[in-house]
């Protein structure tokens, strides 16, 4: 068949595929059968999304529509953008968000404090979506770590609800950048809220993300249950953590000591002390003062001696606290000679004694029946200044009532009064 120049038509070349949605977009050619156009419509190709395939309208016909039809919604659907619109916060808001608002640091970028607003008026709108608004906040305001570090600190000072809802879902975030060490924080967070399950569940979502364990996040999950009595799963982190050939510092044996104390088992408390000491690692000064309370409290005086001695071995220089326990556990133990032992070693080193040994050595001369040691005491104690307290004061007021001295008892009592009157009454 010969077709006429006039007839054929020229296409021209495009640079970029015609949008999938503009329907309204239409190319013609000239049938020379009939002297009409007919309209070619653009469907998408399934092989390649990207690009528009034109097929003349009755084609169409031999294809299964409902199956063009759901194949469309489905890339339609990949290749859905969400359109986020931030919307500022209005005028009907509390005072006390006002006043939460006017505080925000004034250094603190804007994209920061557009965020903190909202979240201290979060709860407004009963469609509030915490995840939709961090979600609009990144993708409208591309922020940074630091800007993310700087929301969640102002969280953490406001004792703010939303906090670990907020931590939770910026670990998700690519901006956030997130390391070991932010779930080493929001763990150790749960712990000290006492939710055990939400520090775990953290964990092992931790783990799940690809971030290996270590020592600090293992050492945080030990002072966790030994705080909340899980002596088992202390102990079982404790030794996941020797498996896993992490290096065990006084922080890791400290936390493992105090479970063992907050467990009653003194005795392996110590025992971790020693291996300790064996490779030159000393525990914190409150580890030794938790384990020597725990001699203390029970009278065992051997105990408390070594915790002692231990303390003095690691260099940290004993204070009254201290040596009030030390001098407690001999007293429990019925050893009166160890309490004054103690008390004179005390004195000769230069410590100032607290009230507690004062008491204490009033109490040891008062079970021996040695009126006058303990009346020597307290003009000693009197002539270098030293106050007698409340709990020494009790003392020697059932010891005097016993001694049948009710008068002398009141007396004492009254120039105590007196003179904490005194010392309390501001100099002008």
């Amino acid at each position: 068949m010969n077709i006429h120049a006039s007839n054929m038509l020229t296409y021209r070349s495009y640079t970029c595929p015609i949008s999938h949605f503009n329907t309204s977009a239409k190319t013609h050619y000239l049938n020379p059968n009939k002297n009409r156009f007919k309209t070619l419509i653009p469907v998408k190709s399934s092989v390649l999304p990207v690009k528009n395939v034109w097929i003349r309208k009755n084609e169409i016909e031999t294809v299964d529509e409902e199956e063009v039809k759901l194949r469309v919604e489905d890339e339609e659907k990949e290749g859905e953008k969400v359109k986020l619109k931030w919307i500022e916060i209005g005028t009907n808001i509390s005072d006390e968000q006002k006043q939460a608002i006017s505080k925000l640091p004034f250094k603190m970028t804007k994209r920061c404090k557009a965020l903190m607003k909202q979240l201290i008026c979060f709860g407004n709108n009963e469609e509030s979506d915490l995840n939709q608004l961090l979600t609009s906040w990144v993708k409208i305001m591309k922020p940074q770590r630091c800007d993310w570090l700087a929301v969640l600190k102002e969280l953490t000072n406001l004792d703010h609800p939303l906090l670990f809802e907020v931590i939770e879902l910026a670990l998700l975030e690519e901006s956030f950048e997130a390391n070991v060490r932010d779930y080493t924080k929001i763990i150790d967070g749960y712990a000290k809220k006492g939710r055990i399950l939400d520090a775990e569940t953290a964990f092992h979502a931790m783990k799940t993300r690809g971030f290996v364990c270590d020592q600090v996040t293992l050492t945080t999950l030990i002072n966790m249950y030994s705080k909340n009595g899980n002596l088992q799963r202390a102990e079982e982190t404790f030794e996941d953590m020797k498996l896993l050939g992490l290096p065990l510092d006084k922080r890791a044996y400290g936390s493992m000591i105090m479970a063992y104390v907050r467990a009653g088992i003194a005795g392996r408390g110590e025992n971790l002390l020693i291996e300790m000491e064996s490779q030159e690692i000393y525990a914190g000064s409150e580890v030794y003062k938790a384990l020597l309370r725990a001699y203390s409290t029970v009278g065992d005086t051997k105990g408390a001696q070594r915790v002692f001695d231990s303390i003095q071995f690691a260099g940290i220089a004993p204070d009254e606290r201290l040596c009030a326990l030390l001098m407690n556990a001999y007293a429990i133990s019925g050893d009166c000679t160890g309490v004054r032992t103690v008390f004179e070693n005390m004195r000769s080193a230069g410590l100032k004694p607290s009230d507690k040994c004062i008491a204490l050595i009033l109490s040891s001369y008062k079970k021996e029946n040695k009126l006058n040691m303990a009346l020597d005491l307290l003009i000693g104690l009197e002539k270098e200044g030293i106050m007698v307290g409340q709990e020494a004061s009790d003392v020697l007021a059932k010891w005097f009532r016993k001694l049948g001295v009710v008068g002398e008892v009141e007396l004492v009592l009254r120039e105590y009064t007196e003179q904490e009157d005194k010392q309390k009454t501001p100099a002008f």
